[in-house]
C-alpha cells in the first residue's frame, strides 16, 4: 500500500464470482468514511500472505467489519463475498429509506 494513505475506497464489486473489486486510494488525512462505505486495509502478514481488515461507514462513526488474518496472496478472490453481500445491503437499505423519506414528504403533503 503507498504510504500516505489509510486503505483503499472500495468504488464497485463485481457480481461475478471471479470478478475484480474496484477502488481508489482513500488518503490519510480523511476523516471518516462516507455512510455505506467500506475500506480495505492490508499489510504483510507476520509469517505469510496478508492481513486484511474492511471497515463500513455508519452515519456517525466507522466499525470493523470483517477482518481476514494471513490471508493467501490471492485475498481479493476471499474478501469478495463478503464485500459484494455488504454493499448489496448498504444499497438496499438507501433505496428504503429514501422510500420511506418520501412516503413521510407525501404524508404531509
Amino acid at each position: 500500500m503507498p504510504s500516505g494513505v489509510r486503505g483503499a475506497l472500495v468504488q464497485r464489486v463485481s457480481a461475478l464470482p471471479e470478478g475484480p473489486l474496484d477502488v481508489s486510494w482513500l488518503p490519510a488525512g480523511t476523516p471518516r468514511l462516507p455512510l455505506g462505505r467500506i475500506r480495505l486495509h492490508w499489510e504483510p502478514a507476520s509469517r505469510a500472505g496478508w492481513d486484511v481488515t474492511a471497515h463500513l461507514g455508519l452515519a456517525t462513526t466507522e466499525v470493523l467489519l470483517a477482518s481476514w488474518p494471513a490471508a493467501p496472496d490471492n485475498w481479493p478472490r476471499l474478501v469478495r463475498p463478503t464485500l459484494y453481500e455488504v454493499t448489496g445491503l448498504c444499497t438496499a437499505l438507501a433505496v428504503a429509506t429514501a422510500a420511506l423519506d418520501l412516503s413521510n414528504r407525501l404524508a404531509e403533503v
